[in-house]
């Protein structure tokens, strides 16, 4: 697998299953987009071992041997593993740090055991590795201003946790089919929900006003994300204030179906997807040409 092969592979995974993330990608120069899809289409390969429906072989032993696979690469080893060149050499290139690899993969390890989160304290521990640090680690691709590294991390993990839990909402009846529930248990208690009632399919009212309570919760983490747009290089503006209309836009589309996340799958329309895409592409386009236009003197 070459270098060349393996972003492309990456670019492909993105486009291929996530498609309101990879739009906004679109909106990035096009230097930085080949990193965001590398840090994409690894956590995507990694995610597909502990959540495919069709595989078939012993997932923790798969999961194993990509971390064995990922020291190496990262190592400067060669590896014919697909997606690992491109994520190996993007992690180089920003720095990014390890702590946040290992605790995405503990995560994902904790996904072929794990079924269920006795509180949401305990849910965010799970989260931790399988969605804020990937918003710290794609934090150095977007490129805080000088000076806003640090403080540009919390809300960059808040957008990540912001972008899952929208995902939990929507996922509900999909997690199920594979065992799991990503609503804390103390939460479905409150509002008198029993995990039998979202495997009978139907949405109770009691089930409404759960998710509703888990809807706010999700917008209070956008609120806090929001604070880090300006933190950024203005190239990198745009894609993320996209992706955080095109993700809430679930949110608004779950509002819309009065909560109930158990019939049809809850989706942003293509067309409302591609008015977002468009609202941002003249700003994106701008703020790439400036940029450029900034001239370095070489001593």
């Amino acid at each position: 697998m070459t270098l060349t092969a393996s972003y492309e592979l990456c670019r492909r995974l993105n486009a291929r299953h996530g498609r309101s993330y990879y739009l906004a990608t679109l909106l990035l120069p096009s230097w930085k987009r080949p990193h965001v899809h590398a840090l994409y289409g690894f956590a995507r390969y990694a995610d597909e071992i502990v959540d495919s429906f069709t595989m078939t072989g012993d997932r923790a032993r798969a999961l194993d041997d990509l971390s064995a696979r990922l020291t190496e690469a990262l190592a400067g080893e060669t590896t014919g593993d697909p997606v690992l060149p491109a994520f190996a050499q993007t992690v180089r290139s920003f720095d990014i740090d390890h702590r946040d690899i290992d605790a995405f993969l503990s995560s994902m390890r904790a996904d072929l055991t794990v079924t269920r989160y006795p509180t949401y304290d305990d849910l965010l521990v799970y989260m931790e590795g399988s969605a804020a640090v990937i918003g710290t680690m794609m934090l150095p691709v977007l490129e805080p201003l000088p000076g806003m590294e640090e403080k540009a991390r919390e809300p960059a993990r808040q957008l990540g946790l912001a972008f899952q839990l929208t995902n939990f909402l929507r996922d509900v009846a999909e997690d199920l089919e594979r065992g799991r529930v990503y609503l804390p248990l103390e939460d479905l208690d409150r509002f008198g929900v029993k995990v039998a009632d979202l495997e009978g399919g139907v949405t109770t009212p009691e089930l409404r006003e759960l998710i509703a309570f888990q809807a706010r919760r999700t917008r209070d983490h956008y609120a806090r994300a929001e604070e880090g747009f300006a933190m950024l290089t203005p190239s990198s503006r745009p894609c993320i204030r996209a992706a955080f209309e095109l993700y809430g836009g679930i949110l608004d589309r779950i509002e819309a179906a009065r909560y109930d996340v158990l019939g049809a799958r809850i989706v942003v329309p293509r067309r409302r997807r591609l008015s977002i895409f468009a609202r941002y592409l003249l700003a994106a386009s701008a703020a790439d040409r400036a940029e450029r236009r900034v001239i370095v003197e070489i001593p």
